[in-house]
């Protein structure tokens, strides 16, 4: 596919004008699940996440994930081994 813009790639649509928006929850496969009442609210993985997308509350900590990615560092990092990758749509 040939495209006619100053930019290559799957985001540019036929013009420089159109742009194809790929949102990223949509090619995310798996996103990360907090056990809540188990959080110690360390904040470790806010610190670690790539993204920035960790969400603090006076209890827990979550994702907002409209902006994770799904990479699973927090899930790594979580001392308490509260956040499990699971399968997108398997929430």
């Amino acid at each position: 596919m040939e495209y006619k813009t100053d930019y290559e790639g799957p985001w540019m649509g036929i013009n420089a004008h159109c742009k194809l928006v790929l949102k990223v929850n949509e090619w995310r496969y798996q996103q990360p699940v907090v056990v809540i009442d188990k959080c110690s609210h360390c904040g470790t993985c806010e610190i670690f996440c790539p993204t920035g997308c960790i969400i603090s509350h006076e209890t827990h900590c979550v994702a907002d994930l409209t902006h994770c990615k799904g990479c699973g560092v927090c899930a790594r990092e979580c001392p308490s081994n509260v956040i499990k990758m699971v399968p997108e749509g398997n929430e």
